[in-house]
């Protein structure tokens, strides 16, 4: 049997716990009765979140309404939440196949707390709390729920799992849920992944599946607001590109790393808190050298500066579509020629190259190098607008769109 003590109050209290229902159950007794720290009986993160809820929830026993926002808020919400939910997409289908034989639930958040996305169950009839908890709109934030792990990440940013009588209120003490974050291209926290499960447990390891769905789901959205940037993947095998595995860098027009991906961080060891970090002294190349590489397709060994072997894709995909890792270079003392004049009805012929709306031959910018790649696909077909969009792999016009208002001043390279 286990060793029991007497509590302040009088009656036995259990020393050792045995389960996990045993360990939460004392954390409770410890924390909401006496007064304790149940440190080592639940995570710190779980400890952290009742902290929080104490001070506004005062009783632990209250129903919660799980009320939705009003439908003006939810539709605000889910516009400005389209780059996440187009990222997300076809992974919410993948994870929603794979537990399609289970009871679990998909729930997508905003950073607020909002649910975003919500998988439909046939079973939710036999799930009282999921039926009322999981919908568009409903607010799910620890201020308003307590403690839940889609709640938890969504105050902290890391993510945690949440399980029985963790949660803060009782009438969560069924639920079971595991969540993890993703950000955007700015660090900043842009939803929040969960699984949830209601009156059984998972039965597989749920925490590390919802952070794998998550990972892939914010390398997405890394690239999808990375338009116009040069895009670098590594990894330190050539075989883990492509996977939740891959570090990512996004590469600014200065030549500076404008973010990493968490696993990028891990294997460079992060960036410099004191301002901008030239790419150059993390990959041993600069941008220069970066864009040569991104005329390649395949992976390409390179030495970081830290002298870490790694192999790297290099890729920038301009906003209007045109691919530039398929640009060709010509030795720029070739002058492009002058492109024959569209077809009747088709949009301006661009200027000839080296006119007084060229790029500057000083720029090394990653704007004024895209130009320069242009015009050099341009000048290798000799001024044939047709092939140098088919190399470019865009339509003439949107190449004839993109020379017209560089003449005009219109737009940046």
């Amino acid at each position: 049997m286990p060793l029991s003590t007497r509590s302040p109050a009088g009656g036995p209290r259990q020393l050792f716990a045995n389960t996990h229902a045993e360990r939460a159950a004392l954390a409770r007794t410890q924390f909401f009765e006496e007064g304790v720290r149940p440190s080592g009986l639940v995570g710190e993160a779980v400890i952290q979140s009742w902290m929080r809820c104490a001070r506004s929830h005062a009783d632990t026993r209250r129903t919660i309404a799980f009320d939705a926002v009003t439908p003006s808020r939810l539709h605000a919400t889910l516009a400005r939440n389209h780059d996440l939910l187009a990222a997300a997409r076809g992974e919410l289908v993948g994870m929603e196949s794979s537990l399609a034989g289970t009871d679990c639930r998909v729930l997508l958040t905003d950073a607020q707390g909002v649910i975003v996305h919500v998988t439909h169950h046939p079973a939710a009839a036999a799930q009282p709390i999921m039926r009322r908890t999981a919908r568009l709109g409903v607010n799910i934030a620890e201020s308003v729920v307590g403690t839940t792990a889609p709640g938890i990440v969504a105050r902290t940013g890391q993510a945690c799992t949440v399980d029985g009588a963790e949660h803060y209120f009782e009438c969560l003490r069924t639920m079971q849920c595991a969540a993890a974050p993703i950000r955007d291209v700015h660090g900043r926290l842009a939803g929040v992944l969960d699984l949830s499960v209601e009156s059984r447990r998972f039965g597989f390891d749920a925490a590390s599946m919802v952070a794998l769905y998550a990972t892939t789901i914010e390398n997405r959205l890394l690239l999808a607001q990375s338009h116009d940037r040069l895009v670098l993947r590594f990894q330190a095998s050539p075989t883990l590109l492509g996977t939740p595995l891959e570090a990512l860098a996004g590469i600014a027009d200065d030549g500076t790393v404008a973010w990493l991906n968490a696993a990028g961080a891990r294997l460079i060891g992060g960036l410099p808190e004191a301002g901008p970090c030239d790419a150059e002294w993390l990959f041993g190349l600069d941008l220069a050298g970066l864009l040569r590489l991104a005329r390649r397709d395949a992976a390409q060994p390179l030495r970081l500066a830290s002298g870490l072997g790694v192999w790297l894709q290099a890729r920038r995909q301009a906003r209007d579509g045109i691919d530039f890792g398929h640009a060709v270079c010509v030795p720029s003392a070739t002058p492009a020629p002058t492109a024959a004049a569209p077809a009747a009805g088709a949009d301006d012929a661009p200027p000839p190259a080296g006119t007084a709306g060229g790029p500057d031959a000083g720029d090394t910018t990653l704007q004024g190098h895209s130009r320069k790649l242009i015009e050099d696909t341009l000048a290798a077909h000799h001024g044939n607008i047709s092939l140098a969009a088919r190399q470019l792999r865009v339509s003439r016009g949107t190449l004839y769109r993109r020379l017209r208002r560089w003449r005009e001043g219109t737009i940046d390279p």
